[in-house]
């Protein structure tokens, strides 16, 4: 709201300008009396002098300068207590204090501690606090989301894997030294063959592959 009181402070306040600006739905009422509380505007809503002479000041320094007196002003029981620390005091801090001061419930303390918050901020008071942006987790990037199902991990062939696994039959001979060799012999035997013929065939083999 302060934002376009900036550029533009009409003459006159109220509820409805703030909903004209689609500002604080269900909330309007709530912005005119933190108006009146600066006093930006009286309890007419009309501007006051002191609220315009503020809202016009277009260097921003000079803003910010003036508006800190509004807000020490409007606030003098909490800068009378703390002194300029009420600047840097953190949202539980100021909780507590309004419900003490005020004898509210906690969601109207919270409120009035946002509210000085916001204002101190305007004013050029921003903490570190303020400033801070929520933590992420370290890995939430690295890791991306998963689909509820665990994916099957892929088969890879190892080296020693590949090296392993026979590649034939079992050597018809046995092995000598440290060489191996694995001969695989394809025979295609006559369908009308006999068991002579058979027996020719395989006994040719052996006498081949062991001379």
């Amino acid at each position: 709201m302060i934002g376009f009181l900036r550029k533009n402070f009409p003459a006159t306040v109220t509820s409805d300008t703030v909903k004209k600006l689609g500002l604080a739905s269900k909330n309007e009422s709530y912005v005119i009396n933190v108006l009146q509380f600066l006093g930006l505007i009286d309890e007419q809503g009309k501007r006051t002098d002191a609220g315009h002479e503020v809202m016009t000041k277009h260097d921003e320094s000079e803003f910010q300068s003036s508006f800190e007196d509004l807000v020490k002003k409007a606030y003098s029981d909490l800068f009378d207590l703390r002194g300029d620390d009420a600047w840097t005091m953190n949202k539980d801090q100021l909780i507590g204090y309004f419900r003490s001061a005020d004898k509210t419930s906690d969601v109207i303390g919270s409120r009035q501690a946002g509210v000085f918050v916001a204002l101190r901020e305007l004013a050029g008071h921003v903490t570190e606090q303020s400033q801070a942006t929520p933590k992420t987790k370290a890995n939430s990037a690295a890791k991306p989301k998963g689909t509820g199902k665990k994916a099957k991990p892929v088969e890879q062939k190892t080296q020693d894997q590949v090296v392993d696994q026979p590649v034939s039959s079992p050597p018809l001979r046995p092995q000598k030294g440290d060489i191996a060799l694995t001969v695989r012999i394809e025979i295609n035997l006559p369908a009308e063959g006999t068991q002579e013929i058979y027996d020719a065939i395989f006994k040719s083999i052996k006498a081949n592959l062991y001379p």
